[in-house]
């Protein structure tokens, strides 16, 4: 029997003060255990030492398999690729079986792709390993953007999700400290990062102790005592931690939320408008990102650094990572985030275009310290701002599909950025990156307005 279609426009009422997510976004303090902000850093560090660890091995990666650098970099599209399946595929399954499910099956998945990788024998089979590696990168990242959303109360949303991404971004920082050690000695120094990689599947035993559901998920699919229960052990975490009474529930907009299989409400208003905004906010975005995460040691390369030097370099602006997504726990709640994005992302085109224009070791290290500590700030932002575009039955195939369908734009990203040295040479891959700043930047005017403001009132 078919589904009834998704509601275009969705009706709603006064919920009363008393609801549990009501009493959820009213908490002024983290209301869970901190050993829960624990295991998802960890889970998040190691997904993205796996991201960046591809771009520091490329070169490596081409010498072993005797292979171009074009065609090494199809090892990055391919995880890219796979990110995006992963996203959505396992992104679907978190809105029909739960955020919890969703999160351990990524862990699983880029654990196992990342074990494969270390023991590849050839360059094919490397990167048919880099494809489950991404299919489980995708759907951790979008399941832990709508899970820490929907779990935070309203007035810390963007902070604890800019918490969990500076964590990422220390995974980021280790790869350049890790690949100087091992690269220039080891032979094996690549297979290596990419086992370390894997640990993070160690996280997945913590998970079955540390996660509980989100009581947003439970509420809509029918298990109002489970979000009851979950509410309540948060408001006693919350009394032990805060000093005075716990503030009054206000009443929320209760709206009745979409029905069906959680695309299908994507495709009508106003969701259909917002899913391609953010697809191509996303995809701008992912040009220059991933051009910068994954390409910077090749093409530092082919200007006659040394590997070693190459390294050094990544290992300096890459602090700007941690620095970045630091400030960003402080900025997300405190100013409307696309002000916020638009000043990062312009003063990150200017840190591009400086690099490329000035490739000399000092310039190098000091604008890609400031073009690194945009990323920083801006992806979390922009992650918590992605998460609250979409009503709570489809956010995480919301998430999932549009930071999913936008990293066409980051496996397009090599491809882009290796065309762009064949005619202007250095500065070209980096005036690739900086254009797609552009497009970022045009876009941002038209996201929605929701710092600090519940979900439903902004979601619907």
């Amino acid at each position: 029997m078919m589904q009834p279609p998704a509601q275009a426009l969705p009706a709603f009422d006064t919920r009363p003060a008393g609801d549990p997510i009501a009493r959820l976004d009213r908490i002024p303090v983290w209301p869970y255990p901190y050993s829960l902000l624990w295991v998802l850093g960890a889970a998040y560090f190691f997904a993205f030492f796996d991201i960046v660890n591809i771009g520091a091995v490329l070169p490596e990666i081409a010498s072993e398999f005797h292979v171009t650098a074009t065609l090494a970099s199809s090892a990055i599209t391919a995880g890219l690729i796979a990110y995006i399946i992963g996203a959505y595929g396992i992104g679907s399954l978190a809105d029909l079986f739960g955020r919890r499910l969703s999160l351990v099956l990524s862990v699983g998945l880029f654990s196992l792709g990342s074990i494969g990788a270390a023991f590849s024998p050839s360059f094919e089979v490397l990167v048919l390993f880099r494809f489950i590696t991404g299919l489980g990168l995708g759907a951790e990242i979008a399941s832990v953007t709508t899970y820490l959303g929907e779990i935070t109360p309203a007035s810390m949303r963007g902070k604890y999700t800019s918490w969990a991404t500076t964590c990422a971004y220390a995974g980021f920082v280790a790869v350049p400290f890790v690949a100087r050690f091992l690269l220039p000695t080891y032979r094996w120094g690549w297979r290596a990062l990419f086992l370390i990689g894997a640990a993070g599947g160690i996280t997945i035993f913590f998970m079955r102790w540390h996660l509980g559901e989100s009581p947003r998920w439970l509420m809509i699919h029918g298990h109002e005592e489970e979000a009851e229960k979950a509410v309540r052990q948060a408001e006693a975490c919350a009394r032990q931690r805060f000093a005075h009474p716990l503030p009054e529930p206000e009443p929320r907009l209760n709206r009745s939320e979409p029905r069906g299989y959680p695309t299908s409400s994507l495709l009508h208003p106003p969701y259909r408008r917002r899913v391609l905004l953010l697809i191509a906010l996303w995809f701008f975005y992912y040009i220059g990102n991933y051009g910068w995460l994954e390409m910077l040691p090749t093409l530092l390369r082919q200007i006659s650094y040394s590997l070693a030097s190459s390294l050094t370099y990544l290992i300096v602006s890459g602090v700007g990572f941690v620095a970045g997504a630091l400030l960003s726990i402080w900025l997300n709640d405190r100013i409307e985030r696309h002000r916020t994005l638009f000043v990062a992302g312009l003063i990150w085109v200017l840190a591009l275009l400086t690099v490329g224009l000035i490739p000399q070791p000092s310039v190098i290290m000091a604008a890609g310290f400031v073009a690194s500590a945009t990323i920083g700030l801006m992806v979390p932002i922009m992650y918590t701002l992605t998460a609250e575009h979409f009503a709570t039955p489809a956010r995480a195939s919301g998430v999932a599909l549009t930071d999913g369908l936008g990293h066409i734009g980051g496996a397009l990203a090599p491809i882009l950025v290796l065309i762009g040295t064949l005619n202007f040479g250095f500065f070209g891959g980096l005036l690739v990156m900086a254009l797609s700043g552009v497009g970022v930047l045009g876009l941002l005017p038209f996201t929605i307005r929701a710092t600090r403001k519940p979900l439903d009132e902004v979601s619907g």
